[in-house]
């Protein structure tokens, strides 16, 4: 037996979002929607709970990052949400302790005017690397969001506009299916009108 199979404003409806959120959350949680022998997409009632599930996490406040890892490597929601905001700060972190270590490694060597000294230019190295770093990230990550939000909405606009397109020409093709009914139906109406030859007229006569 055939498994049920939803239409976009089907499941948005299940769902209560609106359909373009249900495109969008495919497209940025990789979600591996079905589509049928015309290439159209269909949902099932496995994606419609799934759909439920990242609309329950939305509403708790989960980005859509960790609502990913949760999708895909089935983590904690708490522990998807910690490290999808904690990743910088431990690296940060990490480069700090290590350049740390090697304050404490080089001062054992040194007086404790040019301990002051090293130890003031080396968290001015960190501080100026720190910075560097993070602007450095920060300007990547958001020309890397604005270009894969562009193209998204590129995407998008273009498969509306097939949808749209596809749309016209199923009306265009039953439009042109009722004209071919009608013309039938109005042919079987009409009979032949019979022609009385001259004898026949004669006779009557």
């Amino acid at each position: 037996m055939d498994k049920l199979r939803y239409m976009i404003s089907d499941a948005a409806g299940l769902v209560n979002v609106e359909a373009h959120v249900l495109r969008y959350w495919e497209e940025e949680l990789e979600l591996e929607i079905p589509r049928n022998e015309m290439g159209h997409r269909y949902y099932t009632k496995e994606n419609i709970q799934q759909f439920l599930k990242i609309k329950e996490l939305k509403e708790q406040g989960y980005q859509l990052k960790a609502i990913k890892m949760v999708i895909h490597n089935g983590t904690n929601p708490e522990e998807a949400a910690a490290l999808a905001n904690g990743t910088l700060m431990e690296r940060n972190a990490s480069v700090a302790a290590s350049q740390s270590n090697a304050v404490k490694k080089s001062a054992n060597y040194a007086s404790a005017e040019e301990k002051m000294a090293q130890f003031r230019i080396l968290m001015s190295g960190i501080v100026k690397e720190a910075l560097a770093e993070n602007n450095q990230a920060l300007g990547k990550e958001v020309g890397e969001s604005v270009g894969d939000r562009v193209l998204k909405e590129m995407n998008y606009l273009m498969r509306e506009q097939d949808e749209q397109e596809e749309e016209r020409f199923r009306k265009l093709d039953t439009a042109i299916r009722e004209l071919n009914v009608k013309k039938t139906k109005s042919a079987r109406k009409k009979e032949p009108r019979r022609l009385f030859s001259k004898k026949e007229v004669t006779t009557t006569t």
